[in-house]
């Protein structure tokens, strides 16, 4: 894909962003904050194109890395890493794709992690939503670690630039977004 297009992709999902799923109000984040906007990432990765525009710009970020997998912590990675199995499939290039519970199942075969059989020493990227600050991501790559797979990147569609990308750093992850929160005039 053009440099062209896919500036034309990342404005159309910017624009996306800032009509569907930036909220002005009063509310409070998982972090416990307070905060006077909220940016629902579902309302753009439930979308068709919001779908489209978040795999088409990821899988351009991540073209010429050496990975296993990509995937994330439930439930903001969920659509993302759908999307992106998806497209990689129809592109002859395909990803496999997991997801991070919070906790393994306690039923089942009580995964944790579900989706790609990761074997010890995979190298896999991480993606979410929005990063406010951090912790899902975190958590996902401390159960990552658990059973021996590499991590050292996460790529998020908004930074709210409220502490993730330092608190990534302290875990050994790199954080990359396809928008701070300043694209979004907030």
């Amino acid at each position: 894909m053009s440099r062209q297009n896919i500036k034309e992709l990342k404005i159309r999902l910017l624009k996306l962003l800032k009509s569907e799923a930036l909220k002005r109000g009063r509310f409070v984040l998982s972090s416990g904050r307070i905060s006077n906007y909220y940016l629902d990432g579902r309302l753009i990765t439930l979308n068709p194109e919001g779908a489209y525009l978040v795999a088409r710009n990821i899988l351009e970020m991540i073209k010429d890395k050496k990975i296993d997998a990509i995937g994330g912590p439930t439930l903001g990675a969920d659509p993302i890493v759908g999307a992106i199995t998806c497209l990689s499939y129809i592109d002859k290039a395909p990803i496999k794709t997991f997801i991070v519970r919070r906790l393994a199942k306690g039923h089942g075969l009580k995964r944790q992690i579900e989706g790609a059989r990761l074997k010890k020493n995979s190298r896999v990227i991480l993606v979410d939503d929005v990063a406010t600050t951090g912790k899902s991501l975190v958590e996902a790559k401390q159960a990552l670690d658990k059973i021996g797979v590499r991590v050292d990147k996460a790529i998020v569609i908004v930074d709210r630039d409220e502490g993730a990308k330092e608190n990534l750093a302290q875990a050994g992850l790199k954080l990359e977004s396809i928008f701070t929160i300043e694209d979004l005039g907030v």
